[in-house]
């Protein structure tokens, strides 16, 4: 058997950094820029370790973009460490050579805040550029200026020429189909995505040579939360988001060395009860230069509505550093800010309930949705999680379930909760429970159906009902009267045989006779909890064909109102349909059902009766 090593050389890798190593072009601004800070972040260390004979001015250490059009040219400019012939043919002229890996291993205990570590990000300017030009002058003394060139191909070129000062400059000769980043705008837009955090102050200098400071070197989210008030965090959240008017209601402050290091500020902005939120507002930095904004796998998905910033040196990247790889580091960080968020909110919550419950409207989604996908924070915001009743009170699930223990249970001995989806259209229903002394809860999340599902399989003892989906003494067993039919079976048959012949065709309700009371109305129209319930999880996201709706609905006939006595005593079918017809017009109608053709008919109808009746009073 022989053994051999595979060989990479310059004439095939180059065309693979080039076109397939960087997903989007506008990545080499960010991994310049990032081995610009690197060079002036070394100089500062080997200051502090004291290998280096020059005392640093902190305030004069800088990095400049400028743009030439008139020349097609970008020159990214540091004052750090720079190169020495021997280092650029170390480090320029070996692909995948990283200083940046060598210089931290060397000096790891001062060398965190480091931020490459491939050695690949310089070839990423030939993604946009013809030909680049490296002036590099060493901070070691009596070292040449040198001047490196390179075309996009193994061949370069690399000399010793006229004496710079300390520092780096990178001249990128734009390709003519490349020349976007030509426009001052466009390479604005970029420092401000990628480098408007990072640790040294980063100038753009426009035609005129008037310079923009870019970023802010020392964010809020290093800083010990000790030391910031509510101010600095709204200032912060409007420094990120400069186009949101509203304030965020809260924010976490993630801050962790163990097992792990990260830190960051997750806000809690306003967000309506709906689903069609937009993600992708929370950003992933490495080291202050941002990575990303698809933070799937560390963020779970419930968290994504938030906006924020996660910054972690400890989160693997892959090498294009333009995501991340998911391990156990990466679990670990999900769990973290998840036990995080739940502990912030439980913490207001216990602080400030009154508070907690004003900006309930506006998180109680987020919080929803997070019960139904994570298990670890369902557990614990079982304990911050609030029911609304129709009365204006929150309750937690215990405070609920002592409150009507002993007067809303139905015939399994289970705790029933009333609850409706929307005041004004089940306003009636809402009326009899009422009428009863019940507590009816206000559910109308489109997580409604998921969340109580669960809370029923974790909590064995207690039942949700909507208040339209039965009559009231059906849902809850009151112990009390029950009613007992006066119609004989007989007359129950011919009685539904004749409804279910005259029901208007468009409807397919199934009908139901019921024993209720002789002041309940003659009929109700319902959907039984257990088959809405299923069809809005099934549909949860989906557009519903609204006609579709009359399959589920339940037509219950009253067998003790008056009027059913009255229709089986009529002779004249004619009359007996009519009967039926003005009633179930005036049920569906409370029910905003009577739409279309039967609407215009039954208004024509009232309308000429009221005429008539004004002619016979004339």
């Amino acid at each position: 058997m022989e053994n051999n090593k595979i060989s990479v050389t310059s004439d095939n890798i180059f065309p693979i950094i080039k076109r397939f190593l960087y997903s989007d072009q506008e990545i080499f601004l960010r991994e310049l820029v990032s081995n610009a800070t690197d060079a002036i972040l070394k100089l500062k260390i080997l200051e502090k370790v004291k290998e280096i004979d020059e005392v640093i001015n902190d305030n004069l250490l800088k990095i400049k973009i400028k743009i030439n059009k008139k020349n097609n040219t970008i020159h990214i400019i540091d004052n750090g460490i720079g190169m020495t012939k021997e280092e650029v043919e170390k480090y320029i002229n070996k692909i995948a050579f990283s200083g940046a890996e060598e210089f931290i291993q060397k000096y790891q205990d001062n060398a965190s805040s480091i931020i490459g570590h491939f050695g690949l990000g310089f070839y990423s300017s030939f993604m946009v550029a013809k030909k680049v030009i490296i002036i590099t002058q060493s901070y070691i003394k009596n070292s040449y200026t040198v001047l490196w060139s390179c075309e996009g191909t193994p061949k370069f070129s690399m000399v010793e020429t006229e004496k710079r000062e300390r520092g780096t400059e990178i001249i990128l000769f734009i390709n003519e189909d490349s020349k976007e980043f030509l426009e001052y705008n466009r390479i604005l837009k970029l420092l401000h995505k990628y480098c408007k955090f990072m640790p040294i102050p980063i100038f753009l200098f426009s035609e005129e040579e008037k310079e923009i400071r870019i970023n802010n070197i020392d964010p809020i989210w290093k800083k010990n939360p000790i030391h910031l008030s509510d101010k600095d965090y709204l200032n912060f959240y409007h420094e990120l988001y400069p186009k949101h008017l509203e304030e965020a209601l809260f924010w976490a402050h993630l801050n962790i060395d163990h097992p792990f290091h990260l830190t960051g500020i997750l806000y809690f902005p306003k967000i309506e009860n709906k689903m069609n939120v937009q993600k992708g507002r929370i950003h992933l930095y490495k080291n202050q230069v941002y990575i990303t904004d698809n933070l799937k796998g560390i963020v779970p998905d419930f968290l994504s509505l938030l906006k924020g910033i996660i910054d972690s040196p400890d989160i693997p990247l892959n090498v294009s550093r333009s995501n991340f790889q998911l391990n156990t580091s990466v679990k670990n960080i999900s769990k973290y800010i998840i036990r995080k968020i739940a502990d912030k909110l439980n913490s207001m919550f216990k602080k400030d309930r009154k508070n907690f419950q004003k900006k309930w409207e506006y998180i109680k989604i987020i919080i929803e949705y997070g019960m139904i996908s994570t298990k670890n924070f369902f557990d614990k915001a079982n304990n911050f999680f609030i029911y609304l009743t129709i009365n204006g009170e929150f309750f937690t699930l215990e405070e609920l379930k002592e409150k009507v223990k002993n007067s809303q249970k139905n015939k399994d001995e289970k705790i029933v909760f009333l609850y409706t989806s929307d005041k004004e259209k089940q306003y009636s229903y809402i009326k009899e429970a009422e009428k009863r002394s019940y507590e009816v809860l206000i559910l109308n999340s489109p997580l409604t159906a998921h969340l109580i599902q669960k809370l029923e399989i974790t909590h064995k003892d207690i039942s949700f009902v909507r208040v339209d989906s039965d009559h009231i003494d059906k849902l809850i067993d009151n112990k009390k009267e029950k009613y007992y039919s006066e119609l004989s079976e007989k007359e129950k048959e011919d009685l539904k045989n004749f409804i279910n012949k005259n029901l208007i065709k468009e409807y397919e309700f199934s009908v139901k006779l019921e024993n209720l009371s002789k002041i309940d109305p003659p009929f109700l129209i319902i959907i039984p909890e257990f088959i809405r319930r299923m069809r809005e999880i099934s549909t949860l996201g989906k557009d519903i064909i609204k006609h579709d709706k009359e399959k589920f609905y339940q037509l219950i006939v009253n067998t003790n109102h008056i009027l059913m006595k009255k229709i089986l005593m009529e002779p004249c079918n004619t009359i007996k349909k009519e009967l039926i017809q003005e009633a179930l017009n005036f049920t569906l109608l409370s029910n905003n059902l009577l739409k279309g053709k039967n609407l215009i008919i039954f208004i024509s109808k009232k309308i000429e009766d009221l005429t008539n009746q004004s002619k016979s009073i004339v």
